[in-house]
């Protein structure tokens, strides 16, 4: 017996890098796909759209920090130095992190029906996975550049 699995059409992964503000590097879709195991059953114009979403999100979050080292002399996000107990090029790295989480949580949500069969129900795929989860690691990541806790607390 053999079975046919659809990965979609190779051929439509194919995109541009989109351009970002100058401070932010530009974000690569083919980056994206690799990173986060997208096929080409997800259309390039619909990857475009949730990375741009994405990044837009993601620099308002950060705006004030961008400002800030702006007016510190670090015109590009390479330039910030990191702190002594980070490794090189993590702001770039974690910028990417935020983005591309939002980005797949978004994908998550409009396509839940195409992933909710009830074999991947049984297994617990829908749970492993859940837009949630994305929102939540870029959340972290932005945490992570802003150098504020991942939780904040408060007593009522």
């Amino acid at each position: 017996m053999s079975s046919f699995v659809a990965a979609g059409n190779a051929s439509a992964t194919k995109a541009d890098p989109i351009p970002n503000n100058p401070f932010w590097p530009d974000i690569d879709p083919a980056e994206f796909r690799d990173a986060h195991r997208v096929d080409g059953t997800v259309t390039p114009q619909r990857i475009t759209d949730v990375l741009l979403t994405a990044m837009a999100s993601t620099n308002r979050v950060l705006r004030h920090w961008q400002a800030d080292q702006i007016l510190a002399g670090y015109l590009a996000v390479d330039a910030v130095p990191e702190p002594i107990w980070q490794p090189a090029g993590i702001y770039p790295a974690l910028y990417k992190r935020a983005v591309f989480a939002e980005a797949h949580a978004q994908l998550l949500e409009r396509y839940r029906d195409y992933d909710a069969t009830a074999a991947s129900r049984d297994r617990g795929d829908l749970d492993d996975q859940t837009s949630d989860t994305y929102r939540r690691d870029a959340r972290w990541a932005v945490s992570e550049i802003l150098d504020r806790p991942h939780a904040t607390v408060e007593l009522i």
